[in-house]
């Protein structure tokens, strides 16, 4: 059995809709991120796939190291936030922060 195109595309769906699922329903602020990341990871999987089964050269690759960098920068600044609100409320839940203003 081949691992085809169509494996890949199951696979980064499947992540896609977890991440969807777990930003919809978590009210942790870190599970929200963690779930913002199989999102960005599914896209990095459509990338590199359609690069390679699609003949575009290299731009697939290049695109998902763009990604890559875009979500090691993001982890960065929202731990940052995340540990702010966890100093200032005492708990990361994002239902319960409302007073950010102030």
């Amino acid at each position: 059995m081949e691992v085809g195109l169509t494996h890949f595309l199951v696979l980064s769906a499947i992540l896609f809709s977890l991440g969807i699922f777990g930003i919809a329903t978590r009210k942790n602020a870190i599970m929200v991120l963690m779930s913002l990341e199989l999102i960005m990871n599914s896209a990095n999987i459509n990338f590199v796939v359609f690069s390679r089964f699609g003949n575009f050269q290299i731009e697939g690759q290049v695109f998902a190291l763009f990604v890559m960098i875009l979500a090691a920068a993001e982890v960065a600044i929202a731990l940052a936030i995340v540990l702010n609100i966890y100093q200032n409320f005492r708990h990361v839940n994002v239902d319960e922060i409302k007073d950010l203003k102030g």
